[in-house]
């Protein structure tokens, strides 16, 4: 099983960005997270982060017939992108939004997700275990629809 996992703007930026919001721990820090995730879960990892719109559109259709699942911290584009709802729409991959934070509990404007509905689950609030949790549920998910 082959999950990719996508970070939105300003990702690569932890540890610099609101360390009282976000945390120490780096953007390297969340790779090697889930690197040993996926290795104790069972599961193959590809990893991208980009801070443009544009470019997360283009892996998550290139995803299609090569990706089994998707996690997705589309981190401000949550709010705001329709293109990747529909980007997420048009490859039909089970995603699961992620945010290391819980925007609900956040300014009012970061309560909408756009993406939200092209998802399976939304999982925010837990820092990494969030992303841990979100591969589990996919491979659970993806497993259960195969039979």
């Amino acid at each position: 099983m082959i999950l990719l996992v996508i970070n939105g703007p300003n990702i690569n930026m932890l540890g610099l960005r609101e360390p009282g919001i976000y945390g120490k721990r780096t953007y390297n820090d969340l790779l090697d997270f889930l690197r040993a995730a996926a290795k104790e879960s069972g599961v193959e990892l590809e990893l991208f982060q980009s801070n443009s719109e544009g470019a997360i559109v283009d892996i998550i259709q290139w995803a299609y017939g090569k990706i089994d699942g998707i996690v997705l911290n589309p981190a401000a584009y949550t709010h705001t992108s329709i293109a990747i709802l529909d980007a997420l729409k048009a490859v039909s991959i089970p995603a699961v939004e992620v945010h290391l934070s819980d925007p609900n509990t956040r300014e009012e404007f970061r309560h909408k997700s756009f993406v939200r509905e092209a998802c399976v689950k939304t999982i925010a609030g837990k820092g990494f275990d969030g992303y841990k949790e979100a591969m589990l549920f996919l491979k659970d998910y993806i497993t259960e629809a195969a039979l």
